[in-house]
């Protein structure tokens, strides 16, 4: 059986238009680990310096790692950090002129920003068995989609 399958959407006759996307998520975490982040007590390093620079590379390489995803020639993205209780939330903001989406770049910038956190802080997260039994990474959305005319 002969089965064709879109690898690209066709994207050639769209017009370029302005794009944004922000989305978020959250990591969530012991006292213990938002305590060494907040007074800069990681062994790894300063933890939102460099998940920043992880949500920006990942923003970049999202065509890279979401196989479906058009190189986007971005023009802009924002990383912010904030604290609710002892979670870390991540907010990526992106932008572009472009002929497609870029919420995708957005999710992949916060996902890969709060992997980079985790990895940092996991030595603190484990309980005895080795294990992450009060850890997780939540609630990661598309809070905003901008297309303009």
């Amino acid at each position: 059986m002969d089965k064709e399958i879109e690898g690209i959407v066709e994207i050639g006759a769209k017009p370029v238009i302005a794009r944004r996307a922000k989305a978020t998520g959250l990591l969530n975490l012991s006292a213990q680990s938002a305590q060494a982040i907040q007074n800069k007590a990681v062994k790894k390093g300063d933890v939102l310096e460099a998940s920043t620079i992880a949500a920006i590379q990942a923003v970049k390489e999202t065509p890279r790692i979401v196989p479906h995803c058009h190189p986007v020639p971005l023009e802009g993205c924002t990383v912010n950090w904030s604290w609710e209780g002892s979670s870390l939330r991540c907010t990526v903001s992106v932008s572009a002129h472009y002929k497609t989406g870029i919420e995708m770049e957005a999710l992949t910038g916060v996902t890969a920003g709060l992997l980079c956190a985790l990895d940092m802080v996991k030595s603190l997260e484990k309980d005895d068995q080795g294990q992450y039994p009060n850890t997780s990474i939540s609630d990661i959305v598309v809070v905003e989609k901008f297309k303009g005319q």
